[in-house]
């Protein structure tokens, strides 16, 4: 009796302290007794949980299974059945188990009396587990979808893995690289060097350029070299290869386009200089000739030369100026400008052509748009001027009108739009897709009535784009007429950024007469054009042929204004310039004003950022010169006052 007793007590003492779960539960699923851990394994009191049936624990997908398993019990096919079970936790979240269930029988008639089951907690393992699973999948993952070669390699050198990019790389296939060594693709000199020192990749990573492929082809690349750690120890590489051939492509594609650009603008850099030189000599002396008495007949010959020089200048502009924005050297210059004033320049320099055919020209600012904004003033005349010069060519009577609104405003930022109108012939409507094209031209150039290289609207286009808006064509009212509107992108300046005035008006010019004027230019034709043209304006002038002279000349004799040709043998005039401001200073050195060919976008504000005070280009007009020379006369008063 004492053996049984004690007997018990050990049984009791098992189950209550076991380290699993353990339960009686009915053939109707029911608990019938628990034991501690597997209380505290559920999370429930032993009290509640008795109450429960097993089935309310575990979830669906893992019952439907467990049912099944337990009608093996129950027809006698097997003693006991193991399985995973997940139950969810009094907490809500899922314990991962694996669960041990035998029948008890009825030893006499053997009929089935009850369950007991073992369950242990599972959970840290299994977690574990999946972690491992999903670092597994992400390093596959990694490995298969990765745009550079991965191969891994043991300590001896030998492959044990690839990627698809390593089977298009080495033109091996995995199957093929694993066992094979890692030399057959950068060399036995390379792998020592790697096998050598597991700690310092660097020496090998730039050792290694090349990857030899399966067929003797040698391929570019950057390596990368990783240990693969296991458990604190180096058990082989990972060598990452990124193939260079398409990189090493675009690099020299993006160093071609480079120079092909800087060639381009050298080129038209040089064309300027090259054409605009002999039209100086054309233009100029034909402003000359036509300060001679000539005849009525003669004069209309000088007047024709005079045109077509004129409309020929004007095609090399557009050429010009189209092939400098093409080339991505046309930039946007931020500085303040009245709208206005801009708006009153533009129309008065296009009003003659408007008056020979008899036009009415209007312009209209809304009050909306402001009096000051920061932009670009040049690249906005250089479009009005080209839109309100085409309304003009083709409005053969009727009017051309101009009206500028302020279409958004945001803070400092302001959107204009900017519509000029036209009476003219308008536009078919089959053509208005191509208005904007490269020379394109509306009429047919063996039967159009009007002159030009079919830029000026591409022109304008990249402009407007250049001002942060777009550009777009309508038709007239009536079937009649043209449209067309385009948006620029402004600021509205602090008061700091604010000029103190601005004037719509020339300088008045005044007749001091007691200047040393100096002409440096090499070429003969332009001597003759600029020292004629300065003495029409009643001022003479000496003459010297290339830079070295201008500097030599201006530090024996005191000159007050230099008209500096910039392409020169022996010292050009850039150089001439600077020489001479820094010989002299600025308040003695005289106003030096460039003369070039070079008369792309852009050039003016390069010349006087360099020194120069001011700035003409060829072809020279009496005008230009006359402005010049009005402009330094009303520097020098305001330097006197």
């Amino acid at each position: 009796m004492t053996n049984v007793v004690k007997l018990h007590e050990l049984v009791e003492h098992l189950y209550n302290k076991a380290p699993i779960g353990i339960a009686l539960v009915s053939l109707d699923d029911r608990w019938l007794s628990v034991n501690p851990k597997l209380c505290r394994i559920l999370g429930y009191p032993e009290q509640e949980l008795l109450t429960m049936a097993s089935a309310e624990m575990s979830l669906p997908e893992d019952r439907d299974l467990f049912e099944d398993r337990i009608r093996e019990l129950l027809d006698g096919t097997t003693d006991s059945i193991e399985m995973e079970m997940r139950y969810i936790h009094k907490s809500g979240y899922i314990v991962w188990t694996v669960l041990h269930v035998a029948l008890m029988r009825d030893e006499e008639e053997n009929r089935p009396l009850y369950y007991v089951a073992q369950i242990i907690d599972n959970t840290k393992s299994k977690l574990s587990e999946r972690e491992l699973q999903e670092s597994i999948e992400r390093y596959t993952s990694l490995k298969k979808y990765n745009h550079d070669a991965i191969i891994s390699f043991a300590r001896d050198g030998r492959m044990i893995n690839g990627n698809r990019v390593a089977e298009q790389l080495t033109g091996y296939s995995v199957e093929e690289l694993i066992g094979d060594s890692l030399s057959i693709l950068i060399g036995e000199r390379n792998l020592e060097l790697i096998l050598a020192d597991s700690h310092d990749f660097a020496a090998a990573e730039q050792s290694i350029q090349y990857i030899r492929n399966k067929d003797g082809v040698s391929v570019e690349v950057l390596i990368t070299l990783a240990p693969i750690i296991i458990h604190g120890h180096n058990s082989g590489f990972y060598l990452i290869a990124k193939d260079m051939t398409e990189q090493k492509r675009l690099m020299i594609e993006k160093e071609t386009a480079e120079k092909m650009n800087k060639a381009k603008s050298e080129f038209l850099a040089m064309m300027s200089h090259e054409i605009r030189t002999p039209m100086n000599g054309v233009i100029g002396m034909t402003d000359l000739l036509l300060e001679t008495r000539l005849n009525e007949e003669q004069h209309e010959y000088v007047r024709i030369i005079k045109q077509s020089g004129a409309t020929l200048l004007a095609i090399i502009n557009d050429i010009l100026d189209f092939s400098k924005i093409e080339s991505g050297t046309s930039e946007r210059i931020e500085e303040p400008f009245a709208i206005r004033s801009v708006v009153s320049e533009t129309v008065h320099l296009i009003m003659p052509k408007a008056l020979e055919k008899n036009l009415k020209v209007t312009a209209s600012v809304q009050p909306d748009v402001p009096v000051v904004v920061i932009g670009d003033e040049t690249k906005l005349r250089q479009v009005l001027i080209n839109l309100l010069g085409n309304a003009i060519k083709f409005t053969a009577s009727g009017s051309v009108s101009l009206a500028i609104q302020c279409e958004q405003r945001q803070g400092e930022a302001v959107r204009l739009r900017c519509e000029i109108r036209d009476t003219g012939i308008g536009v078919p409507e089959a053509k208005v897709p191509y208005l904007f094209e490269p020379f394109y031209q509306v009429d047919h150039f063996m039967t159009r009535r009007e002159t030009g290289t079919g830029l000026g609207l591409a022109i304008c286009k990249k402009l407007v784009q250049l001002l942060g808006g777009d550009i777009w064509y309508e038709q007239g009212d009536e079937r009649s007429g043209s449209l067309f509107t385009f948006t620029i992108q402004c600021r509205i300046p602090q008061a700091a950024e604010q000029p103190a005035t601005f004037s719509a008006g020339g300088t008045e010019r005044h007749g001091e007469t007691s200047l040393n004027i100096l002409i440096a230019e090499d070429n003969p034709v332009n001597q003759l054009v600029l020292s004629r043209t300065i003495a029409k304006l009643g001022y003479s002038s000496a003459v010297v042929s290339n830079g070295a002279e201008a500097v030599e000349t201006v530090l024996k004799t005191p000159y007050d204004l230099v008209f500096m040709d910039i392409q020169m043998p022996i010292m050009d005039g850039a150089e001439a310039a600077a020489t001479i401001k820094a010989a002299l200073g600025d308040l003695k050195a005289p106003y030096i004003v460039a003369v070039t060919a070079h008369a792309i976008q852009g050039d003016r504000d390069n010349y006087i950022s360099s020194g120069m005070d001011d700035y003409v280009s060829k072809p020279i007009s009496i005008d230009a010169i006359s402005s010049v020379m009005e402009r330094f006369l009303e520097e020098r008063r305001t330097n006197a006052n």
